[in-house]
């Protein structure tokens, strides 16, 4: 290995681009949910948590009434 590498010509930030659509967020989440997931995507032969997280999401959303839901769920009604 050099002693000395040379980075003037080197560019800072994530290695692989974000794709078009995709928007960096810090979410936190409860450690069994993480884990369920991780665990999915071993079991399933590998991929990416985040994109099972994400589809999960999406699949939440296309149900109705999802926004009832939601609005009895942090108000305690219905």
């Amino acid at each position: 290995m050099r002693d000395e590498f040379d980075f003037s010509n080197g560019n800072r930030g994530a290695v692989i681009p974000t794709s078009p659509g995709k928007v960096r967020v810090t979410i936190r989440l409860d450690r069994e949910v993480l884990d369920w997931f991780r665990k999915r995507v071993d079991a399933t032969g590998g991929g990416n948590y985040q994109t099972e997280i994400n589809c999960a999401l999406r699949e939440h959303m296309a149900r109705e009434p999802w926004a009832e839901e939601m609005r009895a769920d942090t108000t305690g009604g219905a």
